[in-house]
């Protein structure tokens, strides 16, 4: 017996309209690296919002879908039965339902973001407890990873631990990037001399995807990082582990970074392997992030071990 597809069983069953959506939308879920397959609280708020309002647009969508064809059959050449009307030129309910009820639905999704929402702004704390600071330093093309309580910094590679809240503050030492964890939520950009804040926060362990997604030149596409969520054990081994790394980042580590070629490139040439894994930096200055902001001369670090 030959096997019906779903597309198929779909199309002839009428449901056609009900899996457009999963057609579109299943390109973008695949092994945490969408909203769609949440791993924090405000990637799981954002998939809330979108279904919200992907709801609330197919009701204004599907009865013009459903009721444009409907009208050219009804009224096509051939139906004698139809009422012809040619002084009609106003009728309330048909008004209202044009413009009245897309109305209401932008008015209720406008109070819905500006009004309980805001309290999800990235600058603003997820909970009460004591966030991990974590300095984000956007270069091209690849990401610096400052934990400044531990004084260590890794490459392309950023480490989370389970359960507690992340406090990124993000710099450019190149042009503007945008800084985008999916599975975590909340896209933000990172500017030379600027600032800017994100709260985040992972509730289970895994691999995520993390990603540049501002053009900066060719190679912006391969600016990926992988995003370890572990076990806040782990990641208190980790940081051990980082602290007693024999890389240490001194002025010439930072040059070699701040070169304009991948992370895969700058690894191979901090640790002279061609087979290098993203390294992990010991003895980071202090205020070397403040000095990245201010591009003054305590941008230029030195080393401290």
């Amino acid at each position: 017996m030959t096997r019906t597809s779903p597309i198929a069983s779909a199309l002839r069953h009428g449901r056609l309209a009900g899996f457009l959506p999963i057609l579109l939308l299943s390109g973008c879920q695949a092994d945490h690296i969408s909203f769609l397959d949440p791993a924090g609280p405000i990637a799981a708020l954002q998939k809330h919002w979108f279904m919200l309002l992907t709801g609330g647009l197919l009701l204004v969508i599907l009865p013009v879908l459903i009721g444009v064809p409907l009208c050219l059959w009804h009224y096509r050449a051939s139906n004698r039965k139809a009422r012809f009307l040619p002084d009609w030129d106003f009728a309330l309910p048909l008004e209202f339902l044009v413009w009245g009820f897309p109305a209401i639905v932008v008015i209720a999704f406008s109070l819905l973001v500006w009004g309980p929402e805001r309290r999800f702004s990235p600058e603003r704390a997820i909970g009460d407890a004591p966030p991990l600071t974590i300095e984000v330093v956007a270069l091209n093309w690849k990401w610096l990873f400052i934990y400044p309580d531990a004084h260590v910094a890794s490459l392309d590679h950023l480490v989370l631990p389970q359960g507690r809240e992340v406090e990124f503050h993000l710099t450019s030492d190149a042009t503007m990037q945008s800084f985008l964890i999916p599975s975590l939520g909340s896209q933000i950009y990172a500017m030379a001399g600027m600032v800017t804040r994100l709260h985040l926060e992972a509730d289970r362990t895994g691999r995520l995807l993390g990603e540049n997604t501002q053009f900066n030149g060719m190679g912006f596409q391969d600016q990926k990082f992988p995003v370890d969520v572990v076990s806040p054990d782990r990641f208190a081994h980790w940081l051990s582990d980082a602290g007693a790394s024999k890389l240490h980042f001194d002025s010439a580590a930072w040059e070699v970074l701040r070169r304009q070629e991948n992370g895969q490139h700058s690894a191979r040439t901090l640790l002279h392997d061609p087979n290098a894994t993203m390294p992990v930096f010991s003895s980071v200055p202090a205020h070397f992030f403040q000095g990245v902001v201010m591009r003054d001369d305590t941008a230029t670090p030195t080393h401290s071990g």
